[in-house]
């Protein structure tokens, strides 16, 4: 089982205000949204003033866009493609390997789904900083998938690497809808989509 997602930074008690405040905003928004979770919530979690978050963080929007900084560095990076490289070293499985992972996050009783993507519903207006960086971390995540495929000689890696986008989301969505498969069944598609690009899985050498 890998390590949870949304693992607690393990915050001191002589932690500053910021991190103390960054960690529970990070636990909030990563479970019920950002626009469900009020300023003083974040407070009384993080156990500070409400001057000190505004020490720290001009408005609410500053928070988030804090929030989904640290959701890439501690999921998208910390997790998921550490996850991924360790398992497999051939492109195509790497990429396949995504669904393994996503597999064991689905089943677990905390599996809050993708911020980025939550953001983006909360947020409709195209020119919303949230909204932005939700969008500009996405692509991040696309960049990964980008280079496993031209790695694995794909001729547009962008556009195979948004199809491939296509099938996490859908997975994700898939997974809170209450589909216990939906890691599997978008491993399937994916091995079809891979095949449509003559690109092959590495065969375990006989023992």
């Amino acid at each position: 089982m890998p390590d949870q997602p949304n693992l607690k930074l393990q915050v001191a008690p002589q932690a500053s205000g910021r991190d103390r405040i960054l960690e529970a905003a990070y636990e909030l928004f990563s479970a019920y949204g950002i626009r469900a979770v009020g300023i003083d919530t974040v407070i009384a979690e993080a156990g500070v003033a409400k001057m000190t978050l505004y020490r720290n963080f001009a408005s609410k929007d500053e928070l988030a866009l804090a929030f989904l900084e640290l959701r890439e560095e501690r999921w998208t990076r910390g997790w998921l493609q550490r996850e991924v490289l360790a398992r497999a070293s051939n492109p195509a499985d790497r990429l396949l390997a995504i669904f393994d992972v996503f597999g064991e996050w689905f089943a677990r009783d905390d599996f809050e789904g993708c911020s980025f993507v939550n953001a983006l519903l909360e947020f409709d207006d195209p020119e919303h900083p949230v909204r932005k960086a939700s969008v500009r971390h996405l692509a991040n995540i696309r960049r990964f998938l980008c280079d496993q495929a031209d790695a694995a000689g794909i001729e547009d890696p962008d556009d195979f690497a948004r199809q491939w986008h296509i099938l996490m989301k859908g997975s994700i969505v898939a997974a809170a809808e209450g589909d216990e498969d939906a890691a599997r069944r978008a491993q399937e598609l994916g091995r079809l989509l891979l095949a449509r690009h003559e690109v092959h899985e590495e065969v375990p050498l006989p023992r």
